[in-house]
């Protein structure tokens, strides 16, 4: 039994739907009369009150059948949009309840909230069901065969296992293999005060410079130029800080390039034989 897919302009609206359609609490015109009256009446005359009562009445088999299947799924997927698909599965089951099967409505309805979430989620998946299905496959097969040897299935004991060729195996591992999507604000883990940490909590901004990091690289380009002349320095720091080849620093120094290879190789001897006596102001303390 397959759901209506809702439309985009309903899924749109959706969430919000989903956020409004909690049960109200207060008692209605419907809440003494038997349940089995109430359909009767609603399937003679249909009525937007009635549909209602029917919707509040049965909304928690919506949450039902939505927490188990966001128990099933990643993080970043929000049980707030499988519960406004399942409306719509709920909706579609209202109208559609044939009184005539002897059928009760939880268990005729069920299938079709089901449905609906699972379309909701199929037009969610970015990656075609076919590589879905291949990929499954695959997994499948290299279980059964880890599981029947006890060791490590290869990619050419899976492929004759599926009976496709070498060609045919690799492009259903290049398509399995697809980059994924994540949301940044999905949940990282939790800190020691209890709150949730996200992804975009913890990731590294690039933009930023380490301030002990800019420190330590002053106070090396400090000891290594100590004791040059202006145009030894310019030398080091415009080789080595600004990344300028040897050609640019003599047009910039006014010097020839060989000139300048010349005393970046005096430059380098020289801090070398430096560094070796201060080796022991560079180790790590402790």
């Amino acid at each position: 039994m397959t759901a209506t897919k809702p439309t985009s302009r309903a899924r749109a609206g959706g969430r919000q739907s989903a956020r409004h359609a909690e049960p109200s609490g207060l008692p209605t015109q419907y809440d003494e009369r038997p349940v089995e009256d109430l359909w009767v009446e609603y399937k003679n005359e249909p009525s937007q009150p009635l549909r209602n009562f029917f919707m509040e009445k049965y909304l928690h088999l919506v949450r039902y059948n939505a927490e188990r299947i966001y128990a099933r799924l990643p993080d970043e997927v929000d049980i707030e949009d499988l519960m406004s698909a399942g409306l719509f599965g709920l909706m579609d089951a209202i109208d559609a309840f044939d009184l005539e099967r002897k059928v009760k409505f939880e268990t005729y309805c069920a299938p079709r909230i089901r449905g609906a979430i699972l379309d909701e989620l199929r037009s969610m998946d970015w990656v075609p069901r076919l590589v879905r299905h291949r990929t499954s496959k695959v997994e499948q097969a290299r279980q059964k065969l880890e599981m029947a040897s006890g060791e490590k299935a290869t990619d050419h004991q899976v492929a004759q296992k599926l009976s496709i060729d070498k060609e045919e195996f690799l492009k259903y591992k290049r398509d399995s293999s697809a980059v994924s999507v994540t949301s940044i604000t999905r949940k990282a883990f939790n800190s020691d005060g209890g709150r949730e940490m996200r992804e975009i909590d913890i990731i590294k901004d690039q933009t930023q410079s380490n301030p002990i990091h800019d420190v330590q690289r002053r106070d090396i380009k400090d000891m290594m130029t100590k004791g040059l002349s202006r145009a030894e320095r310019l030398i080091v720091i415009l080789y080595y800080y600004e990344g300028m080849t040897m050609k640019e620093i003599g047009s910039t120094l006014d010097l020839s390039e060989s000139r300048v290879s010349q005393m970046h190789s005096s430059i380098l001897a020289r801090l070398k034989a430096q560094m070796q006596h201060r080796m022991k102001e560079l180790e790590p303390v402790g």
